[in-house]
């Protein structure tokens, strides 16, 4: 029982780093009555913070997609429960953000500047948008799960983990990866574009582009021809919006948001 209360705990340490991190990031990139945010003056170097920039997007990429792999997966449950798997990849993905945070170095410069009211508006509303997909997303495929709370949870309980099977509703059925296209809007959707905030989005872009591809190369070993008729019926990020499609039921593993 202390194992599995213990377990529990550090879930729940998890999930508290893991989400407070999250809403951070909002204030970061909106530059938004945070500590340290996105854009700013720059001081040093161009080259020096771009350099620092670039080092610390590539190691959350790195951590963020070699910690969703199954190889990765495995070789970490031979160290700790597989219950706390997920957690600490939640974990994990928490520090590296706040690293991230700590260490950016904002690079001066305006790409756009957009002052007119109602566009302004506008584009705040679409960046408030894309938060909404992610989180709306996150609980559409078990937001518990996804952060590891379920498993901690079923654990403490003493009851084995099983995998959700889940419909595809709402923006499932339109894309395969709503979550991806809320992190894409939030990223790009601004009226004030810094240079930092410009190489954030480019790097971030490009980083879940390949993501997918290694996301879904380890759905469709896992799922087989449940995710290859998925594949086939919606579209990746751009919904094809005037053709019916139907509903359909798969069952996933987790995978990195």
């Amino acid at each position: 029982m202390t194992r599995r209360i213990l377990v529990f705990g550090y879930g729940l340490v998890s999930y508290a780093v893991g989400f407070s991190v999250l809403l951070y990031l909002i204030a970061f990139i909106g530059n938004f009555w945070a500590p340290t945010t996105i854009d700013g003056p720059l001081v040093g170097s161009l080259a020096s913070a771009a350099a620092i920039n670039l080092g610390l997007i590539l190691t959350f990429a790195v951590q963020h997609s070699v910690m969703a792999r199954p190889a990765f997966k495995q070789r970490l449950a031979r160290w700790i429960p597989p219950e706390a798997e997920r957690s600490t990849y939640v974990l994990a993905s928490g520090l590296v953000l706040i690293a991230l945070f700590v260490l950016w170095r904002p690079m001066g410069g305006i790409v756009w500047d957009i002052q007119q009211p109602l566009a302004r508006t506008a584009l705040f509303a679409l960046f408030a948008c894309g938060w909404v997909t992610v989180f709306g997303s996150s609980f559409l495929i078990n937001h518990f799960d996804l952060f590891g709370l379920r498993q901690v949870w079923l654990c403490l309980r003493g009851k084995p983990y099983t995998p959700l099977a889940f419909k595809t509703p709402g923006p499932y059925s339109l894309v395969r990866h709503p979550l991806y296209v809320g992190w894409l809007t939030a990223a790009w959707a601004t009226p004030t574009m810094g240079a930092a905030h410009l190489a954030f989005a480019v790097l971030m872009t490009v980083y879940i582009l390949a993501a997918i591809r290694w996301e879904e190369r380890d759905l469709v070993d896992a799922l087989g021809q449940d995710y290859t008729e998925y594949q086939e019926r919606v579209p990746m990020l751009a919904p094809r919006l005037l053709r019916r499609r139907k509903s359909g039921t798969i069952q996933v593993e987790n995978a990195a948001a």
